[in-house]
C-alpha cells in the first residue's frame, strides 16, 4: 500500500467516524495502516540518508512530514476505536 492509499484509508475511517459508524472501524485495520506508515517512514529516512541532491532531500523531507502527520491522525483514530 502506497502513501496515497494509506491516507485514503484513514480518510475513509475518519468519514465513518463522523457518520457515527465507529463500530465498522476495526482497530486491527487501523493498526495495519499504522504499521505501513511506519514502514514508509523508515524507507524514507533510509532514502534521505543516502541522498545527495538537495532537491530530492527537500522532497523526501516533505514526504516524511506528511507521514508523521498521518501517523498522528492514525494513532488518534486508534484511541477512538478501541
Amino acid at each position: 500500500m502506497g502513501l496515497g492509499k494509506s491516507i485514503e484509508k484513514l480518510d475513509d475511517y475518519y468519514g465513518r467516524l463522523e457518520r457515527g459508524k465507529v463500530e465498522k472501524i476495526k482497530s486491527a485495520h487501523v493498526e495495519k495502516v499504522i504499521a505501513k506508515l511506519h514502514s514508509k517512514e523508515k524507507a524514507l529516512k533510509s532514502d534521505l540518508a543516502e541522498c545527495s541532491k538537495d532537491s530530492k532531500k527537500k522532497r523526501l523531507k516533505s514526504k516524511l512530514s506528511i507521514v508523521s502527520e498521518q501517523l498522528e491522525r492514525a494513532n488518534w483514530l486508534l484511541k477512538k476505536v478501541q
